[in-house]
């Protein structure tokens, strides 16, 4: 390779870590691998395609050390190091994906591709605290060891920013590490590299705090880890004595972790009891759990002082996502506080695997689809590499545990989770019903594309909106979202109560001009004779243009013309045509009085106001010679005797007649199951009332009805309505 692409120092590194590599591989690689890999780098290097990135990092010695790390950290594995080493080259056109493929197979292949989709996140400014961050990167990897290679990237790169002058490039860096790749690494157990990731983060992002904790500890790392094996053996040795099989873990407290207790708890390096901890599992069967756990408590009790407010014990009552264990806090040797934490194997599998998985029992969040597929991998983890088929174990695990979701940004990197399948439409409401009701179309990276267009995973998505958009029902075709379609249909339906709102005043006003007072139940009729199932379907027609005003008039008028010929007719029997002496002092006209002893004269009950026993009543005297009755206050009565004047005819009731008479109520109320049952049971149990029609609309919560009723007479009318007006869920109640 060109002198000049390394310094001395890096030149002496590369070499130094060049062979550290090689011989973690082993014979894992062949030398026509290297030589391969090294040929595709120095042409790389002297085409100017592998060139120092505007930091001043070297990719080369970059991406060399992420290989090692990678090999001590995880597992030594060809692929992943080749991919490790060549995925930089292939983001121009030096390299494809294809050349890979050729020449170290399809494996390797798919890592570059992984790592080349993962790599375009960069570009996006989202920010890397967000949950769905985390999601996206493991959706566009699709491969476990691509998330692998990039933790032991960021260590590599971590470990080597120390001094570097940018420091707004180190702490963009380090926040990355703290926020990404240390809670990644702490999923996958690699706890090593975790808690490295977490100390240089602090290292870099707070010096002070963390040179402060560094040098208040009272020994180095390996001092520290001395004193935990100080503090062991004595435990070892009475266990052992004591017939108990087991196995004693003991870690020291990172400075990052340390520092966190201070702030969580408020206190001084002093007033951390635990820096260091001791974790013993007892290898015992299920009856004899708790007797052992509690033998190994009394024998570290004896052996180190305990602290009383420190003890808790999570094994006679388990916490509630079924963490077991007993914590005590003890003084060891030099004063120093110890937490030791006593369970079995199988309390210890339900705290790393099962209920209370590790990460959840500190505080870091998975579902139980992820929790199952980290689980898996973090097993083949800590199996170790006894067999040399670590590699292709870890290979096996391919399926995106996200696979179901679809992860896009905004133009301002903010990061949206939606439903796989989900549209541009979907997105648009997702940011907001208004945004939804406007939306016209959007861009996608750059490219204009429609309202079904459908989200991908990485997209940046612009939506475009315009004041006069409005949503349509054939909007539900392009949207999967429960949100969309619910957000559409309200719109939809408040844009249809408008629109028939308009269109009922200006029926309204165009009637009022051609001087005729619509009777709703009339106009119901019509409604369905023109073929429309509600009132509002009918009504949006006639603000759409499709039925014309003048034309719902004319029809109108029509059926009430109709009504007045077909009506229930009777006999002369019922009737009897008398001068009356209370009527003639009023002014001396003919009165036709409702009986039972008159024979031969017609007469009709008008249909468009349907008058029953009680009513005041008038009757009009129809071309054909019948007398139609109306009553006194029909709106068509009222038009008939501005024109006719001459035509009316007062009329009286004479005595009940024994006959059932129609009446038309209209009923509101909310529409609750079983509410029309209510009624129409009510109407039948009055024993003189009968349902001969019933027409029902719902719309909103809310439900309006037409019945048809028969009665004898307006007063037990009226002692329906108010049986109806009882029924719970009815708000209105009114004759027609």
């Amino acid at each position: 390779m060109q002198d000049c692409y390394f310094t001395p120092q890096e030149r002496e590194q590369m070499l130094t870590t060049l062979w550290a590599l090689l011989r973690a591989l082993g014979d894992q690689v062949t030398w026509d691998d290297v030589r391969a890999v090294h040929g595709i780098v120095e042409r790389g290097v002297q085409q100017g395609q592998y060139r120092r990135d505007h930091y001043g990092i070297n990719p080369t010695l970059r991406h060399l050390c992420t290989a090692l790390t990678l090999c001590q950290g995880v597992a030594p594995d060809r692929n992943m190091v080749i991919a490790t080493m060549l995925y930089d080259l292939c983001r121009g056109e030096f390299l494809t994906v294809g050349d890979v493929t050729r020449q170290f197979g399809d494996d390797v292949a798919t890592l570059v591709q992984g790592l080349l989709h993962v790599s375009q996140l960069y570009r996006k400014q989202a920010a890397v605290e967000d949950e769905n961050f985390h999601k996206l990167l493991l959706a566009l990897a699709q491969d476990i060891r691509v998330i692998l290679i990039m933790i032991a990237d960021r260590l590599a790169l971590m470990r080597a920013i120390n001094h570097h002058p940018d420091d707004k490039f180190v702490r963009e860096v380090s926040t990355e590490a703290r926020y990404l790749y240390a809670p990644l690494a702490h999923r996958l157990g690699l706890y090593v590299m975790k808690s490295e990731l977490e100390d240089l983060s602090l290292k870099y992002l707070n010096r002070k705090v963390y040179d402060q904790i560094a040098k208040r500890l009272s020994a180095t790392k390996s001092a520290r880890d001395q004193y935990i094996r100080d503090f062991i053996k004595p435990i070892n040795e009475a266990l052992t004595q004591a017939g108990l099989h087991y196995e004693i873990k003991g870690r020291t407290k990172s400075i990052n972790s340390i520092w966190n207790k201070m702030k969580n708890k408020g206190v001084d390096l002093s007033g951390i009891y635990d820096l260091f901890a001791v974790r013993i599992i007892l290898d015992t069967p299920p009856q004899d759990e708790k007797k052992e756990c509690w033998l190994a408590y009394s024998i570290v009790t004896d052996i180190y002082t305990a602290n009383p407010s420190r003890h808790k014990d999570w094994i006679t009552i388990p916490k509630s996502n079924g963490y077991e264990s007993l914590h005590i806090t003890v003084q060891g040797p030099q004063n120093r506080w110890v937490e030791v934490q006593i369970r079995t194997q199988r309390m210890d599998a339900i705290a790393e695997r099962g209920l209370a998985a590790h990460w959840k029992y500190k505080g870091i969040t998975s579902e139980g689809d992820m929790d199952t597929w980290m689980n898996n991998v973090r097993e083949v983890l800590e199996a170790g590499n006894h067999d040399g088929k670590m590699g292709n174990l870890i290979r096996d695990m391919k399926r995106n545990p996200y696979d179901n979701e679809v992860f896009v940004f905004t133009p301002r990197g903010d990061l949206f989770k939606l439903p796989q399948g989900a549209t541009l439409l979907d997105f648009a409401f997702h940011v907001h019903t208004r945004v939804g009701c406007t939306c016209v179309g959007g861009k996608v990276d750059g490219k204009n594309q429609r309202l079904n267009y459908r989200l991908k995973n990485g997209d940046t998505v612009e939506v475009l909106t315009s004041s006069a958009q409005s949503p349509k029902l054939d909007w539900l075709n392009h949207v999967v979202t429960n949100r969309a379609r619910n957000k559409i249909k309200q719109a939809v339906n408040e844009s249809r109560v408008r629109q028939a709102e308009l269109a009922r005043e200006t029926l309204q006003r165009r009637f009022k001009n051609r001087k005729v007072d619509v009777d709703e139940a009339t106009m119901a009729r019509l409604v369905k004779r023109m073929g429309y199932k509600s009132s509002t379907d009918f009504l949006v027609a006639v603000h759409e243009g499709s039925v014309e005003v003048n034309t719902v008039v004319e029809r109108y008028e029509q059926l009430v013309a109709q009504a007045s010929e077909a009506i229930t007719h009777g006999t002369a029997q019922d009737f009897v045509l008398q001068s009356n002496t209370h009527d003639e002092a009023q002014g001396g006209d003919d009165i036709l009085v409702i009986g039972n002893d008159i024979k031969g004269i017609n007469y009709k009950l008008s249909r468009c106001c349907n008058p029953i026993y009680g009513d005041r009543i008038q009757g009009f005297i129809a071309s054909d010679g019948a007398i139609k009755v109306h009553r006194a206050d029909c709106g068509n009565l009222k038009h008939l005797r501005e024109k006719y004047p001459y035509r009316i005819i007062r009329t009286r009731w004479s005595g009940k007649l024994g006959t059932q008479f129609a009446a038309t109520l209209k009923v509101v109320g909310r529409d609750d199951i079983g509410i029309v049952a209510s009624i129409t049971s009510v109407i039948n149990k009055s024993g003189d009332s009968q349902l001969r029609g019933i027409s029902i609309q719902s719309q909103g919560g809310m439900f309006e009805g037409f019945l048809t009723v028969s009665v004898p007479s307006l007063d037990l009318l009226d002692d329906l309505i108010k049986k109806i007006l009882n029924v719970k869920g009815v708000k209105h109640v009114e004759r027609l």
